[in-house]
């Protein structure tokens, strides 16, 4: 049975933060020191290192926002352009490409994350049709949390928050 497109979802997130590009950088390929400061990260476990670079890197996510259920998927380093591109392949409850962009402009650094995924669960892809705003509503405020949290950690200013969907 092929997925109907109400369990697709293409998110995009835009942080800008007064931070150094480079110590952005180093706290987001970190990802198992996410729930540090990122709220909704339950854990992140790491399972592999993967190369020098970081390809290949795999960890285990946990993810809880305002609504009442949490979801569960293995992340796979699959692109590394360093201070520029981080891409994951995500596989678990959510499947699909996960994609961080990187910049920096007037001294700002700025991020866009890119969410390419299709739901698996049934109850979702079943409630999708009706709940999907509420689902990109739900993804927003954990994105917003991840956002808050990174500037606090790096001791910065959050300057833009915006998620769009399509």
């Amino acid at each position: 049975m092929r997925p109907s497109a109400t369990n697709q979802y293409h998110l995009t997130t835009l942080w800008q933060l007064d931070a150094p590009l480079e110590t952005v950088w180093d706290v987001i390929t970190h990802p198992e020191r996410w729930p540090d400061w990122w709220a909704g990260a339950e854990s992140v476990v790491a399972l592999d290192a993967g190369d020098p670079d970081g390809i290949g890197a795999r960890q285990h996510y946990t993810w809880k926002g305002r609504l009442p259920y949490r979801l569960r998927f293995t992340s796979c380093v699959t692109r590394v352009e360093r201070h520029r591109l981080l891409e994951a392949r995500v596989v678990g409850e959510v499947e699909g490409i996960g994609r961080w962009h990187f910049a920096f402009r007037d001294g700002m650094t700025i991020l866009r994350y890119e969410w390419l995924v299709s739901t698996r669960p049934l109850w979702m892809n079943l409630l999708a049709p009706l709940a999907r705003p509420v689902f990109r509503w739900n993804h927003d405020a954990l994105m917003r949390a991840g956002g808050l949290g990174l500037a606090r950690h790096v001791c910065a200013r959050l300057h833009c928050h915006e998620t769009r969907s399509s």
